[in-house]
């Protein structure tokens, strides 16, 4: 009776090894999957582009926050330049403005470049002046474009966005940077801008700093109404 426990536990124990040996050979296999994301956008043009046959344009990207993620269209007409739009204003470039379409998740920034890079090759945009922009949940997605595709971008600007601290080392270092936050946010605390920015400055960056007193999270409407700051976007170019 003992031996045949001992044969039975034993069989048992060869099972679960051919098991695991199996498993870990699919483990092993090489796999693959192919990912996609559906983005809706709205495209500004400016009104000397369909005037002008051969001119290139500039382009600013704009990221908008968690508030208008997964909500209708309308939505992005809230904030930043999508709203200095609907009342009118005017720009010397092309404005192409995403929306994330998923409430709760973040940016897939990966699909957004692919939607810049299909918008740029369908228009004529200088590739040597591409502006990233972005508000909140917008401008952590900015600081993560900036690290995923240091040379796409000839200028940034980020509104009270999280800046984890590695992604200094990671930015493009000819690419002026200007950040600005509310040092009463209470949603993305100010430190978060301040440090990044003394990392930055520390590193040698191009880099400008607007910290709004007694402001909270929304930054947003202070810093998107500031008008050198378009003039300011306009004004650069990639170097060689």
């Amino acid at each position: 009776m003992g031996n045949q426990f001992l044969r039975f536990f034993i069989l048992i124990g060869l099972l679960v090894l051919q098991a695991c040996s199996a498993q870990s050979h699919l483990v092993l296999d090489e796999l693959e999957t192919v990912t996609k994301e559906s983005l809706k956008y709205y495209l500004y043009y400016p009104k000397d582009y369909f005037s002008s046959e051969n001119e290139e344009f500039g382009l600013l990207l704009f990221l908008h926050g968690g508030g208008e993620s997964g909500q209708k269209m309308e939505y992005i007409k809230h904030n930043g330049p999508p709203k200095l739009l609907a009342e009118g204003m005017q720009f010397p470039f092309l404005i192409l403005a995403p929306q994330n379409p998923h409430a709760q998740k973040w940016w897939n920034t990966e699909a957004v470049a692919q939607l810049l890079d299909s918008v740029v090759d369908a228009n004529r945009v200088d590739k040597k002046r591409i502006y990233l922009t972005g508000l909140s949940r917008g401008g952590s997605a900015a600081w993560e474009m900036a690290t995923q595709y240091p040379d796409k971008f000839a200028a940034m600007a980020v509104v009270c966005g999280m800046a984890p601290l590695p992604y200094a080392h990671w930015i493009n270092k000819k690419m002026p940077i200007w950040v600005f936050h509310g040092d009463q946010d209470d949603k993305i605390r100010v430190e978060e801008s301040d440090g990044m920015v003394a990392r930055l400055k520390e590193m040698g960056y191009d880099v400008q700093y607007t910290r709004y007193k007694g402001v909270g999270h929304n930054a947003w409407d202070r810093a998107y109404t500031t008008d050198s700051l378009y003039t300011w976007f306009a004004k650069q170019k990639q170097i060689d």
